[in-house]
């Protein structure tokens, strides 16, 4: 494992142009694999991810490039942030480009858009397994796992907008700690 402060910026950038050129979906899709190479080389702890994901979901900006940022910024500073974002959004923007200069004009064939209809359910599952993952290491209590069962319910069914559910967590959270006080 390397230590904060000793990784070098070309081990970021090729770390960071790894999962920006093998994930597809973005966002989402990538948490996994960014997961999986940021806590394996000890540059997160699994207990700090899920914090890197709120904090990068709160800030304006795409996640995955978000992500990027907050990591290069917590292991090198600002060239860490800036070699970290252009590591990962360099390759995404070379396959766009890729695709939209060669592939443009094949979009509407139907192998092309089978193959497509066939990454769907992979993209899925890129984006349940992360999630599966924080759930585990972030609910130790039962009414954690009843919050998180609420909010899914909530955004996914009932289409209620997440930043009112985040609004009632945080006004409950705050009443809890000040009657505890």
């Amino acid at each position: 494992m390397e230590k904060e402060g000793h990784i070098s910026l070309l081990d970021l950038f090729l770390v960071m142009a790894k999962i920006g050129a093998f994930t597809i979906g973005g966002g989402y899709a990538m948490l996994l694999m960014i997961q999986k190479e940021v806590t394996s080389r000890g540059w997160i702890s699994d207990e700090e991810f899920p914090d890197l994901i709120a904090l990068s979901q709160a800030a304006p900006g795409l996640l995955a490039v978000n992500i990027s940022i907050f990591t290069g910024y917590k292991l090198r500073g600002l060239p860490g942030a800036a070699v970290a974002t252009i590591g990962s959004c360099l390759p995404p923007f070379l396959i766009i480009l890729l695709i939209a200069v060669f592939f443009s004009n094949y979009a509407d064939e139907p192998v092309v858009q089978r193959v497509f209809a066939g990454m769907r359910p992979a993209v899925v599952a890129l984006i349940a397994v992360p999630m599966i993952r924080m759930v585990r290491n972030s609910c130790r209590k039962w009414w954690q796992y009843a919050v998180t069962a609420a909010a899914l319910v909530l955004v996914s069914f009932l289409k209620v907008s997440p930043v009112y559910i985040l609004i009632v967590v945080i006004v409950i959270s705050l009443a809890i700690a000040l009657h505890k006080k």
